[in-house]
């Protein structure tokens, strides 16, 4: 195939300015799907993501376009995530384009991932093509959304596109000026295979489909390929191309970007980042991978029924295939037994992965407290990462406790700026700087991950009424007073609940768990006490009342004598019961302190 009629390009945006509905749009006005069997968000293929209204994987499709001068150009289109726990996604779908369009909305304007985005596509060297979407809304003033694009992103005016991914206008211009401004890809057909794994899934009869954007030679069945980074040599099967469902093609040539099944069932033997080439006639030097993200956040997920944890391990490696930024090893709870304690990128990204183990597996689970990874410095001179409250030396052997700490940049209206510095301060952020974007503050903030991580966003969403937005960059570690809190269950420590607080923050919190646990423990047939523990002693304590029941209700007058003996056989009874007897404790409550 001719190299000079290929266009690869992603689109990037901010969380709902656009994105997905404009690759609709571009499906549509290519008639690459029919009216018919049109629905909304047609590359979100996952029910959460369609549910949700968000992407949440890549999305790769080719579509052929018939230009004004005659030609019919390919267009390989990559539809991104916009959301800041998603951005390991973004970066993968970068590294197989050439370009990248810059979709923002006319009504909001340059966000917080806008400006993310936009300097992730400068990293990889792409050209990037400016487009405010949304124009059909009655109330904008589209001259104010060119200004800020061409102040803050530096674009010039000729080059912003005007468009409405939904009602379709400005489509066909758009189209041009892709053909115009991004350039073919690279590379010669001629060379050894060269080619980028940037994406996998897995098929139960197809085994793992990988998804690879070929920078040289070409790709085609029966051809022997050998995986650089894993030193593993694979026979190729099946090639083919997304339009937007799979189609089998002979070859995949010089600059293009499709599938390949090699029938590889086990996912520890293939990985994404890596590269592709020929067996009998390997490429020099292998592409640069993708680097490694280091999770943020960590929490156990352990199987409701101890039976499913071989279930579980298989549902999680089969899931991290097609999302990296997963990390995982197993641990031990003396509450759950078997389990897995896992890394994610954000609190969001947890939640994904919870819903997906549990629909696309079928398994019903349990998750920890969230924690972030702590560096804890002994007096003897070692350093341990501390990714478990469980973990935690005694006090005597710690010298000092480090937290990890992030970048926060907020974009708020000027109006709401003093609220916004406000709600940083409390959540102890220390402020950097601050300065005119347009009409806008950027404020940036240095705030502890712990704080961030739970309702940072939202709480900026509602103090700046919907018009904030944040994003961040993880920054390093400071020295910080961690003390851990548990949780006490008739003084048994439930180390589901036990996380690693600010000694500051630690009352609080506290109280909050006990009074919420109060309310969501069932009675039982004996008194439980709940209460919270902070370096060794009690600081906050509830107790749930037993069930009561009526030994005495079929004795009908009598001596008092026979009500009392059975009172005092009752009494002995929940004595005993509770030396013995099991807390029972809903998944609800787990839930209610993820919360927290």
């Amino acid at each position: 195939m001719d190299k000079s009629l290929i266009r690869n390009f992603s689109i990037i945006a901010h969380i709902d300015h656009g994105k997905s509905t404009l690759a609709d749009r571009f499906l549509l006005f290519t008639g690459a799907i029919d009216e018919r069997k049109f629905k909304n968000q047609l590359l979100d293929d996952m029910d959460l993501e369609r549910e949700r209204g968000i992407t949440i994987k890549a999305s790769a499709v080719r579509i052929d376009y018939q230009a004004d001068d005659g030609k019919t150009y390919v267009f390989n289109l990559i539809d991104t995530p916009g959301h800041v726990d998603f951005t390991y996604e973004v970066e993968k779908s970068l590294r197989a384009c050439e370009g990248a369009l810059l979709v923002a909305d006319a009504s909001q304007g340059v966000e917080s991932q806008t400006l993310a985005n936009f300097y992730l596509a400068i990293d990889n060297n792409l050209e990037i093509l400016p487009v405010l979407n949304k124009i059909d809304i009655a109330s904008i003033d589209l001259d104010h959304a060119k200004l800020q694009m061409m102040e803050i992103l530096k674009f010039k005016e000729e080059d912003i596109q005007l468009v409405s991914a939904k009602e379709g206008i400005g489509i066909k211009e758009l189209f041009e000026k892709i053909v115009a401004f991004i350039h073919p890809p690279d590379g010669d057909e001629t060379d050894p295979l060269k080619a980028l794994i940037f994406d996998m899934k897995y098929d139960i009869y197809k085994g793992i489909i990988i998804y690879v954007r070929i920078f040289d030679g070409a790709i085609r069945p029966d051809m022997r390929i050998k995986m650089m980074h894993m030193d593993k040599e694979h026979t190729i099967e099946e090639v083919g191309i997304f339009k937007p469902e799979a189609v089998k093609v002979k070859e995949l040539c010089c600059g293009e970007v499709g599938y390949f099944t090699c029938n590889i069932h086990e996912p520890r033997n293939v990985r994404v980042g890596d590269t592709i080439t020929e067996a009998a006639r390997p490429t020099a030097k292998p592409l640069e991978g993708y680097r490694h993200l280091n999770p943020l956040v960590f929490c156990g997920i352990y199987p409701v029924n101890t039976k499913d944890f071989l279930a579980l391990r298989e549902a999680i490696e089969k899931l991290r295939l097609s999302d990296p930024s997963l990390v995982y090893e197993p641990e031990t709870s003396q509450s759950f037994g078997n389990g897995f304690r896992c890394g994610f990128l954000g609190l969001l990204h947890m939640d994904i992965v919870q819903e997906r183990l549990q629909r696309e597996y079928d398994l019903n689970l349990i998750l920890t407290t969230p924690n972030v990874q702590f560096l804890v410095h002994k007096k003897d001179g070692t350093t341990i990462e501390l990714e478990s409250p469980t973990e935690l030396p005694d006090s005597s052997q710690i010298n000092n406790i480090e937290e990890p700490y992030l970048t926060v940049t907020i974009l708020t209206p000027v109006a709401h700026m003093d609220s916004v510095m406000e709600m940083a301060k409390q959540k102890r952020g220390v402020f950097v700087e601050s300065q005119y974007v347009s009409d806008r503050m950027k404020i940036i903030f240095d705030i502890p991950l712990s704080e961030v991580i739970v309702d940072f966003n939202d709480m900026i969403k509602s103090i700046t009424r919907g018009y904030g937005s944040i994003d961040y960059k993880f920054k390093g570690y400071h020295e910080a007073k961690i003390s851990k809190l548990d949780i006490l269950l008739n003084d048994k420590v439930c180390d589901a609940f036990s996380c690693l607080v600010h000694k500051d923050h630690a009352y609080e919190k506290g109280l909050a768990l006990v009074t919420k646990l109060k309310s969501l423990i069932p009675q039982q047939l004996f008194e439980v006490r709940v209460q919270a523990a902070c370096d060794g002693r009690i600081i906050s304590s509830a107790r749930v009342k037993a069930v009561g029941k009526n030994v005495t209700a079929k004795c009908y007058g009598g001596d008092i004598t026979r009500k009392r003996k059975l009172w005092e056989k009752q009494k002995e009874g929940k004595k005993r019961m509770k030396q013995v007897g099991n807390v029972e404790i809903p998944q609800e409550a787990f839930l209610a302190a993820l919360k927290l």
